[in-house]
């Protein structure tokens, strides 16, 4: 089956993220597709450093001990809060 796009906008959005178990911090910007096909339906594909991933929005693990919750934060807030979690 072949899908045509009739449009794409791409964006460009940051995260950062705390986790709630392990305290482990860190920040990611992604490149957001948005693209609506011919029959109109929407999605959106996120990419970091040119890969494919999963919305940080629905990531539910942390990378550094594979638990969670996680607490998704306004970008810039990880490296302001590093002093108070040492």
């Amino acid at each position: 089956m072949i899908t045509m796009e009739r449009d794409t906008e791409t964006v460009h959005e940051a995260y950062s993220f705390v986790c709630l178990h392990c305290g482990h911090g860190w920040e990611e910007e992604y490149e957001i597709r948005h693209t609506t096909d011919l029959a109109g339906h929407r999605r959106a594909d996120y990419f970091t450093r040119g890969v494919r991933v999963t919305s940080p929005l629905t990531r539910a693990e942390c990378p550094s001990c594979n638990r969670g919750p996680l607490r998704i934060l306004r970008p810039g807030r990880v490296n302001s809060t590093r002093p108070y979690l040492a």
